[in-house]
C-alpha cells in the first residue's frame, strides 16, 4: 500500500500513518514485515529517519527527516516541546467539565513498574468536541453506553502519555486493550464495526528546522471515526 503524504520537501516528509502500522520494526514484533519507515524508504527511494513515534495503533500525522541532521535538529525540537501536537481520542463517558489539564507525572517504562522508577513531569490539556450516548449495554442496569470525543495536546512526548493520562482521569480511550476495559472495547467494536484504539494524531505544527518557516501539516481522520454518531 502506498502512504500518503502530507508534506515533501528537501528536508522533510510527513506520511498520514494508517492504525495499525508500526513505525519501524522492533524486536518485539520482530515477525512483522511491514513498518512505516521501510515502507516510506521504499516509497521514496532514498533513507529517511523518523523523529517521533506513534503507538502502532494510533493513526495520522507522522514526520520524518530525510537527512541524520536534521533527524537530530527535529529529536531536540520535540525533546523541548517546540512542536504543537493535537489529537482526537474517542474516550469512555462523558467529562463533567468542557476542558482540563492533566498534570500527573509518569513513570519512563511503562511497561515497568513504577516503584523505583524515575518519575517525568507530563501534562495534557483536552477539551470535549462532542457527546454521545450509544445504544451499547455494558454495565447492568444501563441500556446505553456514553462516549466523548476529546481534543487532546499532551505538552511532552512521554510513552503512551495520551493513553496513561486518559486512564488516570477515568476516561479511557475506546479500543486500548492496555489502559482500558476488555468488554466495552468489544462491545465497541461490535457496534462501530473495527477494532482499532481510537487515537488519531491529526495536527502537528512545528518550525521549520533549516527554512525557519512555520509549518502546519494535517491529517483528516480516516474513514470510519464515528464523529457523528
Amino acid at each position: 500500500m502506498t502512504l500518503r503524504l502530507l508534506h515533501l520537501d528537501d528536508h522533510l516528509v510527513a506520511i498520514d500513518k494508517p492504525a495499525g502500522l508500526l513505525v519501524h520494526r522492533t524486536q518485539l514484533a520482530a515477525h512483522e514485515d511491514e513498518a512505516a519507515l521501510q515502507r516510506l524508504r521504499d516509497q521514496l527511494g532514498r533513507p529517511v529517519w523518523p523523529v517521533h513515534r506513534l503507538d502502532r495503533g494510533t493513526s495520522g500525522v507522522l514526520l520524518f527527516a530525510l537527512s541524520a541532521e536534521v533527524a537530530s535538529r527535529l529529536g531536540t525540537m520535540f525533546e523541548r516541546g517546540g512542536m504543537d501536537k493535537r489529537y482526537r481520542a474517542l474516550v469512555r463517558g462523558w467529562p463533567a467539565e468542557d476542558a482540563g489539564l492533566v498534570d500527573h507525572p509518569l513513570a519512563r517504562d511503562p511497561e515497568q513498574a513504577s516503584a523505583g522508577q524515575v518519575m517525568l513531569a507530563a501534562q495534557t490539556r483536552w477539551r470535549v468536541l462532542q457527546r454521545h450516548e450509544w445504544p451499547i449495554a455494558t454495565q447492568p442496569g444501563f441500556a446505553t453506553t456514553r462516549v466523548a470525543l476529546l481534543e487532546v495536546e499532551p505538552l511532552q512526548g512521554r510513552r503512551h502519555q495520551i493513553r496513561r493520562h486518559l486512564k488516570h482521569i477515568a476516561h479511557p480511550i475506546l479500543g486500548d486493550a492496555t489502559h482500558g476495559k476488555g468488554p466495552l472495547n468489544r462491545a465497541v467494536a461490535a457496534h462501530l464495526g473495527q477494532n482499532r484504539l481510537w487515537l488519531h494524531a491529526w495536527q502537528l505544527q512545528l518550525t521549520h528546522p533549516v527554512s525557519g518557516a512555520a509549518l502546519r501539516l494535517e491529517a483528516p481522520p480516516e474513514p470510519g471515526w464515528p464523529l457523528t454518531i
